[in-house]
């Protein structure tokens, strides 16, 4: 391991020019970046002796912190990308996704977990909490390309503004019932009132309240200044676009809010300012490019894991339930939550498949398992592990597909 240096450096550098290149190489095949740095990692794992162990049940709290980051800046992404304005109307589909997909898709899982799984309830509730978020890192080829200048354009379609939408808030309103779970583990008295006044309201309050004024302050300062010295928009300074994303988390975090929330309100509320300013499009590619090479990272750890053991002593039944997960209960909680909706028949269809599961799944894991002591650890990490991967496949290989004949039918509705 002494000589390993080289090689790692030399590996960084071969991984950070092909997270360049794969998504424009690979933009009209059936295959994503994250599938090609899947079988990157597991080859790689399997190849090379010794590596380092990247088992995720071995390093919870590295793969805790670095999901973390990943996380929070695609959630910037997403919200800076998003052109449509919130409202009632206008966002109508994600709030059905939310109110009606998500809680269908977590009480079907739950359900799962109790009956085929034999989890017990915080188990099961954990499993339920940790597979509710799509996923915002994952999902780039079925979500909103980039923010444009036109104020007037409301060109995103309504499959892609959904799935971006769902993704930066859902992500987010997990968490209350992640904390359900550590509470049922844990068993104190007094869980549950604690449960619903600190980890529902306050918490899902201050993240809201914490995003909108940082995103307000932020904006003020991107784009009202008089003094140039101080109008960031003007300089096209990308990084900031971390400043927003950390000062936004690390505030509501501190508050003791969900900072999940907390960035992707922050993101919308600097994107609802001076909407035709190209500023919203630098902060986003600069968001974008951190973001690839962070799920190149964790993408390829995850790899290596599955070529190293995650899936050891796994069940049928685990088998079972992950594609239940993937191929059934979200397509049909989607459709459910969408029919007669804005969407037309074509987009629930799609929105409904493409309830990717990813990064954030293994996140919530993580954090649930820093926090209390569940006896399902092992069996929770492996269907979470599988419906990840199965993920990675099955959506990496119908997005493009999919989302082409998607936008051919688009084009030819709107062709004179």
């Amino acid at each position: 391991m002494a000589d390993a240096g080289p090689v790692v450096f030399a590996a960084a550098g071969v991984a950070t020019l092909a997270a360049a290149l794969l998504p424009r190489v690979l933009s009209k095949a059936p295959i994503s970046m994250p599938m090609v740095f899947l079988g990157a990692g597991a080859l790689t794992f399997t190849v090379i002796d010794p590596l380092p162990d990247p088992n995720p049940v071995a390093h919870s709290s590295i793969v805790l912190h670095l999901t973390e980051l990943c996380v929070i800046i695609s959630l910037m992404g997403a919200g800076l990308a998003l052109n449509r304005p919130p409202g009632l109307r206008r966002w109508a589909t994600t709030w059905r996704l939310l109110g009606i997909t998500m809680p269908l898709t977590m009480i079907a899982v739950a359900v799962l977990g109790w009956t085929v799984l034999g989890f017990g309830a915080a188990g099961a509730v954990l499993l339920a909490a940790a597979l509710a978020p799509t996923d915002p890192v994952l999902a780039t080829e079925v979500q909103v390309a980039e923010p444009v200048e036109d104020p007037e354009d409301d060109s995103d379609d309504e499959a892609r503004f959904a799935l971006t939408s769902e993704a930066g808030l859902n992500d987010g309103l997990a968490f209350p019932f992640t904390y359900l779970a550590i509470g049922l583990a844990a068993t104190p008295d007094d869980w549950l009132p604690h449960w619903l006044a600190v980890d529902v309201v306050w918490r899902l309050a201050a993240g809201v309240a914490i995003g909108l004024g940082a995103g307000w302050l932020l904006r003020k300062l991107f784009f009202a200044p008089t003094s140039e010295k101080f109008r960031l928009a003007h300089h096209a300074e990308g990084f900031v676009a971390l400043a927003a994303t950390f000062l936004a988390y690390g505030v509501a975090e501190l508050a003791h809010g969900y900072g999940f929330v907390a960035v992707f309100v922050c993101a919308c509320t600097i994107r609802a300012a001076e909407r035709s300013d190209g500023y919203h499009r630098v902060l986003h590619q600069y968001v974008e490019q951190i973001e690839r090479l962070l799920t190149v990272v964790i993408i390829f750890l995850l790899g290596g894991a599955v070529a190293t053991g995650l899936f050891a002593g796994v069940q049928w039944r685990e088998v079972v339930v992950a594609l239940l997960v993937l191929l059934v209960i979200r397509p049909a909680a989607g459709l459910v939550g969408l029919f007669r909706g804005r969407a037309g028949p074509r987009e629930r269809v799609v929105v409904s498949f493409f309830g990717v599961r990813g990064v954030g799944s293994v996140f919530y894991v993580a954090y649930a398992l820093e926090a209390a002591q569940f006896l399902e650890e092992g069996a929770v990490w492996r269907v979470v592990s599988l419906v990840v991967v199965g993920s990675i496949i099955v959506h990496g290989i119908t997005a493009t597909p999919v989302m082409r004949f998607l936008d051919r039918k688009r084009e030819d509705v709107t062709s004179p």
